[in-house]
């Protein structure tokens, strides 16, 4: 979540008069993530949630978001779906953007997060993957392998100027991966691709939310996997592994999903590719952040640390 397009409170009143949900009492930039703008709006009948997807989400993927969310909360998984107005629509525009306003779903969402919660965030990722067993729609990874060297390539020599030695760094960690991808041998459905600790709201060790849907995708059902290991198993700055958080985010979501022999495999894989994926749109946004945008930017180095753990997983496998 960021705040890209400023919103007067003029134009949210006359935007939240489309619906049913009272007067607008107050409005607040939510700073986290570098995707789209958002906003926590409250009223006098309740809390929500304020979207106006920048330009990486096209607005012709937004019926797609939509309808996941819709079919998750529908099968009683905690997701918060856009609300309809007066007349039935998810999806407005405003500030010249397409938005949503969209259910707030209450719990905290974790900086170190403890085996108990892996395990339980664990479970809920297979709930989920469970749930898309009959959700038909499809949409193509945008951030998929095919478009990493071309990101990649677009980022080019200027990665340097983010650390000495990055541009090569990764065109050998991206060159290997490609080589070992087997990506037509994988159950593919419906997945979340973003599943960070700042996405899973948290009651105690219970998960009360699964948010920020906007890079889900048809793709490698057990990737979905790999990016939440890379993410919830190791430190913000990806220099300390807990293997046991993640050893119970795997035991979670074996209780749906367990996984087959060349899944675990193949496992080290797909997380390095989660790692380049991150690196490289990490560096991309680094380097490409409008000025005056709310939002933190993020540390693609911390996804490169990620990075030689899972290498060094595959040498000791291989010898």
């Amino acid at each position: 979540m960021a705040v890209y397009t400023h919103v007067s409170a003029e134009a949210l009143a006359a935007f939240l008069a489309r619906y049913d949900v009272g007067e607008l009492i107050s409005a607040k930039g939510i700073a986290e993530g570098v995707e789209n703008s958002n906003y926590l709006v409250d009223t006098t009948l309740g809390r929500f949630i304020l979207t106006l997807y920048e330009k990486r989400v096209a607005a012709d993927d937004l019926p797609f978001f939509m309808a996941l969310l819709d079919h998750l909360d529908a099968k009683g998984l905690p997701v918060p779906p856009a609300i309809k107005d007066r007349e039935g629509r998810e999806i407005q525009e405003l500030e010249g953007r397409p938005a949503c306003l969209i259910k707030f779903l209450p719990g905290v969402s974790l900086s170190h997060p403890t085996p108990a919660q892996a395990l339980a965030a664990g479970d809920a990722m297979g709930a989920m993957h469970r749930a898309v067993a009959d959700f038909t729609p499809t949409r193509p990874n945008t951030m998929g392998i095919d478009t990493w060297r071309p990101l990649f390539e677009r980022c080019g020599r200027s990665l340097d100027d983010i650390a000495a030695g990055l541009h090569d760094d990764l065109a050998s960690a991206l060159e290997a991966v490609e080589a070992n991808w087997c990506g037509a041998d994988f159950d593919r459905s419906a997945i979340h691709a973003d599943l960070f600790p700042d996405n899973v709201l948290m009651r105690s060790d219970q998960v009360s939310g699964l948010i920020d849907f906007y890079f889900a995708c048809t793709d490698i059902r057990v990737y979905d996997l790999a990016v939440m290991h890379t993410a919830w198993s190791f430190d913000a700055k990806g220099e300390n592994f807990d293997a046991k958080v993640g050893e119970a985010l795997i035991a979670g979501y074996e209780r749906h999903f367990p996984l087959s022999a060349f899944e675990r495999a193949q496992f080290n894989t797909l997380a390095s590719g989660a790692c380049i994926r991150f690196a490289l749109s990490r560096a991309w946004d680094w380097l490409n952040k409008p000025a005056d945008a709310l939002v933190v930017r993020k540390d693609p180095l911390a996804y490169m640390r990620r990075l030689k753990h899972y290498d060094a997983e595959l040498v000791k496998r291989s010898v």
